[in-house]
């Protein structure tokens, strides 16, 4: 007999969808599902009366969507959330709402699986001690990149220290340790300063070929970050993470770029930058 049964609320305007989620959690032994709703003001009713440990969440539901649901509980009082969707442009609203999975149809058995161990672990978390926010964030980092920190990447000879952006038809030049972060955009980079945003004509391979890599580290196809600008890294989806920057932006740490990012982010010149933390981000970057 399982020490504690996890009682599970599964809402999804979707009949087809609602018995499929049913089906797999039938697989494991600790879980009850509590109730099933077709829409997000029912979805509301039965979190309150339940009082569940996870709800599997629909983000598109008729009434009211998965996000209205949370806001109409409230998040310090919903339980451990798994959005289940067709749409994958909500996954970093869903980390700002504390979700703990972002499961995207279509989905495997392996995949829910480990989407539901997540929502388990984070049950039996509950109640356990608070590390200070310095020492929580570090923690987070070894686990969510090692425990043992590489070498920084060599320096080529020399490296670009400005760079030219045109703004309003004048031609600007920018020292480039003044730049938050690149990010892709067609066949252009836009270059984030100061919460300003400047376009230039190259590409991203050639782009991080030019830029010191003991200062600024590729995290995802799409974005380019200065390691001086972090604040903060937390775990997200599926091995991914999100990296906070002082100018409010969380980014997408993707884990095909986690173990160069590890090279760079554990070591004594970066990791001072951490210990500055800010205030709740702003911006997100999907």
């Amino acid at each position: 007999m399982p020490d504690h049964t996890l009682r599970v609320i599964v809402a999804d305007d979707e009949p087809v969808a609602r018995r499929r989620v049913q089906r797999l959690l039938r697989h494991h032994a600790d879980v009850t599902v509590v109730a099933e709703c077709a829409g997000g003001r029912s979805a509301v009713a039965k979190i309150r009366e339940l009082t569940p440990d996870v709800v599997f969440l629909d983000i598109q539901m008729p009434d009211l969507d998965g996000f209205g649901v949370i806001a109409e509980v409230g998040v310090t009082q919903m339980p451990c959330v798994v959005f289940v969707t067709a749409f994958d442009e909500y996954a970093i609203r869903a980390f700002d709402v504390h979700a703990i999975d972002y499961l995207l149809k279509p989905y495997d058995e392996e995949r829910f699986s480990m989407a539901l161990e997540r929502a388990r672990a984070k049950v039996q978390r509950a109640g356990t001690v608070v590390l200070p926010d310095e020492q929580r964030l570090r923690a987070l980092l070894h686990q969510l990149l090692g425990d043992a920190a590489a070498t920084a990447a060599p320096a080529r000879a020399t490296y670009p220290d400005r760079v030219a952006v045109k703004s309003n038809g004048v031609l600007r030049v920018l020292p480039i340790g003044d730049v938050d972060w690149f990010e892709t955009d067609g066949n252009y980079i836009r270059v984030h300063v100061a919460r300003a945003s400047y376009l230039i004509r190259n590409t991203a391979n050639r782009l991080q070929q030019e830029l010191d890599p003991r200062h600024f580290a590729r995290i995802h196809r799409r974005y380019m970050i200065n390691l001086e600008r972090v604040t903060a890294v937390e775990p997200w989806f599926g091995g991914d993470a999100v990296v906070h920057l002082r100018d409010g932006s969380k980014l997408r740490l993707s884990r095909n770029y986690r173990e160069e990012f590890q090279r760079r982010m554990l070591t004594d010149h970066s990791e001072s930058s951490i210990r500055d933390l800010d205030g709740p981000p702003e911006r997100t970057q999907s």
